[in-house]
């Protein structure tokens, strides 16, 4: 695998003249850019809303200590650069995270409003199961941290602003911490790598 270009991209827009009070609304992007191989057995395109930025969690995430968590906007612009290249995993049952089931990687990231969305590949060769899983169910995500700073450690929400993001995981979306997450394959696999599997419960 052959990593060949970094780049970050920033985008201003700003709407027109009937809309000249409103705030601009601000894009943030980072992607690694990989040699296209069309026909690539084990790359299966996906994109997902990974979490949101200056919301609170709908649930205690991971490691939180039973604590609902606001990722502050400026901490996940600067963690940005730390997604690329980290891996995706699953959890049998979908409910959680196993950072040794890499299933995927991710190779963009942006921010757009609130929301943090990802792209990269499944690995579908390695894991044919993933597919038709992800498809019988709403998909969410949830991100995995290291370093994290929390403002206070008393508040009754806790206020993350820094961090280095370390992977994340695909998992129902009602066991995510946000429930406004998503994740979604952007292609059908070929048949030929597919095989039935039993549906989620």
């Amino acid at each position: 695998m052959t990593e060949r270009t970094a780049k970050a991209v920033r985008k201003h827009r700003q709407t027109g003249s009937a809309t000249r009070s409103a705030p601009p609304l601000e894009l943030r992007a980072m992607a690694v850019e990989f040699p296209l191989v069309h026909g690539h057995p084990n790359r299966l395109p996906f994109e997902g809303v990974l979490t949101l930025v200056d919301v609170a969690s709908d649930r205690a995430p991971n490691g939180a200590r039973g604590h609902r968590v606001v990722l502050t906007r400026s901490a996940a612009e600067a963690a940005l650069p730390s997604l690329l290249g980290m891996a995706v995993d699953y959890k049998a049952g979908w409910d959680g995270h196993d950072a040794r089931q890499k299933c995927g990687i991710i190779t963009s990231a942006e921010l757009d409003g609130r929301q943090l969305r990802v792209g990269g590949y499944l690995f579908a060769r390695d894991f044919p199961e993933m597919e038709q899983t992800i498809q019988a169910a709403p998909m969410g995500m949830s991100y995995e941290l290291a370093d994290a700073h929390v403002a206070d450690m008393r508040a009754s929400v806790w206020t993350l602003t820094r961090a280095t993001f370390t992977g994340a995981a695909i998992l129902l979306r009602d066991k995510a911490a946000y429930r406004s997450t998503s994740f979604r394959v952007k292609q059908a696999a070929p048949r030929s790598r597919r095989v039935p599997v039993a549906a989620v419960h």
